[in-house]
């Protein structure tokens, strides 16, 4: 009879007492499968709650709730557009800065910064994307506002309020609280997460490759643009899909500065509100089985709807650029 095919072969040199059963893979396998069935089951869950208590707003106002800029709990008439406006374009616009800093700092930190400078200032960039948005939404409130309202929309109304095309963007009264403002403290929130998920993936870039581009005599941007950029690319997407979940998402910080306005315009420096902000305002407000409840758990859908379509229009630009990689080698 053979031994060896009866009895567990020894790891790493020690031999298993005979007789004995490994139950530990079974174990690990099922409480990793209740985890992944736990996750769908939470996801199905606020996605039910959402949709089922916003169906009596688009039973009662239909699709005409999507294009609805009104917010009135008196008349009873509710529309999803000013915020779903408010969240796309404070989102946008702390991209637009956020990103450019983020790519910055996490090259100079990885690349260019010695190292002893590089830790103390990685280790700052940690600390700042460890602080409370409350605290961020109370420092915008009293540092940014004030000089917004006194100094940069009076001058860019000066420079370009009589341009065709840009006096819109400066136009309105000078409150310091808006779209511009929402933006810049968004910015310098979700700027230190995706800075440190740039420079996770900076440093695990294999060195050589770098190496190897400034031995063939390219520049720094030369490096950058044709080495840490292609290589990196699903790790910068990812870190800026998150930046911008959490920035569409961002809720008291936003409600401090954003001006709490249901309105649409181009003016930047307009008041606005957000789909986060206006329901952490109104929902306390909201009796149960209320019309204006069913609204805000629409609003609540429709930005969970806007975050899943962001994260698939991501996940297709990386497809399609993995695909014109592959392609050109």
């Amino acid at each position: 009879m053979n031994v060896s095919a009866t009895q567990p072969a020894p790891v790493d040199g020690v031999k298993p007492r005979a007789g004995a059963r490994f139950t530990g893979d079974p174990l690990f396998k099922a409480l990793v499968v209740m985890t992944g069935i736990g996750v769908l089951l939470v996801l199905g869950a606020i996605i039910a709650v959402m949709t089922l208590g916003g169906l009596p707003a688009f039973r009662a106002f239909g699709l005409h709730f999507l294009v609805t800029a009104i917010w009135n709990p008196v008349t009873q008439h509710f529309g999803a557009a000013a915020p779903v406006f408010g969240t796309l374009a404070s989102s946008a616009l702390a991209l637009l800065i956020a990103v450019p800093l983020a790519f910055g700092t996490a090259f100079w930190l990885t690349a260019l910064a010695p190292p002893v400078l590089a830790s103390v200032i990685g280790m700052a960039v940690q600390l700042l994307a460890a602080v409370p948005s409350i605290i961020f939404g109370m420092w915008g409130f009293f540092v940014l506002v004030p000089p917004m309202a006194h100094y940069v929309q009076p001058m860019a109304r000066h420079l370009f309020g009589h341009v065709p095309g840009l006096s819109a963007l400066v136009a309105g009264a000078p409150f310091g609280t808006g779209l511009l403002t929402a933006g810049l403290v968004l910015a310098i929130m979700i700027m230190p997460s995706i800075t440190a998920v740039m420079r996770d993936v900076f440093t695990s870039m294999p060195t050589v490759l770098r190496e190897s581009a400034y031995g063939l005599g390219a520049t720094r941007w030369e490096v950058m643009r044709q080495v840490v950029l292609p290589w990196s690319r699903q790790g910068v997407v990812g870190g800026i899909v998150l930046g911008m979940g959490r920035a569409m998402g961002e809720t008291m910080a936003v409600t401090f500065v954003i001006g709490d306005s249901n309105h649409i315009g181009w003016s930047l420096f307009a008041p606005a509100n957000t789909i986060a902000s206006l329901i952490a305002l109104e929902f306390p407000e909201s009796p149960a089985g209320s019309l204006k409840l069913a609204s805000l758990l629409a609003l609540g859908a429709i930005l969970m709807a806007i975050s899943f379509i962001t994260l698939w229009c991501s996940r297709i630009l990386l497809a399609r650029g993995e695909a014109q990689a592959g392609k050109r080698s």
